[in-house]
């Protein structure tokens, strides 16, 4: 029987830390395969391990006295561990982003849905990925699209020696809720309302960020175009390579508040409305897309107005989009589809590539 892959997590008890230690016991392995065992747990101003890698319980982090180690601490801490070790991590902090090469030279595997580590500039990115090695792996699926099989699909294009041409796509739930929203491909009887009302009522539903200029400046989707350049090849240097398009007006650039920004965003309607107007006449819908065009080495994200019929027009609801275009697939591309958003399938993807990891070092 192979050893147990200890686990340590940072980011335990935030919405996707949660929803993965929920997860957890319901992972299926392979028959013989010993289930992971948790050594160290994080949240922000709490760490819980013990001294002898024995296991530790999710419950006892709120109580827990265990002294704070820094990153390098805890690197050196997991690297003496008995058993392989994966470091899961569950936040979006830069600075445990930059540490992953650190980790990955003391041997630890690291699993994570964080963006900024991928979509940094570039040194990090090869930084990390000269790092890997067959006992020290990174994945990533949940970086880009919660868990769906968006990475691993392009990744498999690419390894299997097929040439993507082009990717594009919705690539964030709260940008596709809102234009969904606004600009139906399908007439409706009733208004849908004016663009501030739509982003009032994602606010409320809990669609945005608490303050939605962190999804209206479309440095999300960005992030996930890069990643995506990056994994076929294209050396972009960072989210300031490439025009992003952003729907904060830039009279309220410098709202002192989200709802300073809510209450005065009602002034800038007419220009979302000019947009949905323009589509109309040319019998299109206007969305907020990304592109990777790696025969041209371009990336751009920004409002787009797109064919009635399209894969993209007919999103509904949050669902994410995306489209592989390559020279195997022809002129219709590839296409994955679902929800790119929440705690729970962002916790599922995070899961599935820990099982990938637990298969590869067991």
């Amino acid at each position: 029987m192979s050893k147990p892959i200890s686990l340590a997590i940072i980011g335990a008890t935030g919405g996707v830390g949660s929803a993965f230690l929920a997860a957890l016991p319901s992972i299926v392995l392979p028959p013989s395969t010993p289930r992971p065992q948790l050594i160290f747990l994080s949240r922000s101003k709490k760490q819980l391990y013990n001294k002898d890698y024995s296991p530790v319980s999710p419950e006892d982090l709120a109580s827990s006295s265990s002294p704070l180690l820094s990153l390098p601490d805890l690197a050196k801490y997991l690297s003496t561990s008995p058993n392989p070790t994966v470091l899961v991590d569950n936040t979006s902090d830069q600075s445990v982003a930059e540490a992953y090469p650190l980790f990955l030279k003391s041997n630890i595997s690291i699993i994570t849905p964080n963006k900024k580590a991928f979509s940094s500039p570039l040194p990090l990115w090869n930084a990390i990925f000269s790092a890997v090695t067959r006992t020290a792996l990174v994945y990533h699926e949940s970086s880009v699209g919660a868990g769906l099989p968006i990475i691993s699909t392009l990744n498999d294009l690419v390894r299997t020696g097929d040439q993507v041409t082009r990717i594009e796509g919705v690539f964030s739930g709260t940008m596709s809720f809102l234009f969904n929203t606004f600009a139906p491909a399908s007439e409706s009887a009733s208004s849908p309302g004016k663009w501030s009302e739509i982003v009032g009522k994602a606010k409320a539903a809990g669609y945005t960020e608490p303050d939605p200029r962190d999804d209206l400046n479309g440095m999300d989707v960005a992030r996930k175009c890069v990643i995506l350049a990056r994994c076929a090849g294209l050396k972009v240097e960072s989210t300031s390579s490439f025009p992003i398009q952003s729907l904060i007006p830039s009279a309220l650039e410098s709202a002192s508040s989200a709802d300073e920004f809510m209450q005065k965003l009602p002034n800038h309607d007419d220009e979302m409305e000019s947009y949905k107007t323009e589509a109309k006449k040319q019998g299109k819908v206007v969305r907020y897309v990304g592109k990777v065009d790696v025969e041209n080495n371009k990336v751009s994200v920004g409002l787009e107005m797109v064919d009635q019929g399209s894969p993209i027009a007919g999103l509904k609801g949050s669902d994410n989009l995306i489209c592989f275009y390559t020279k195997r697939y022809g002129s219709n591309p590839l296409v994955v589809q679902g929800a790119g958003a929440g705690n729970e399938v962002t916790a599922m993807g995070v899961l599935a590539d820990l099982v990938k990891v637990i298969e590869r070092l067991g």
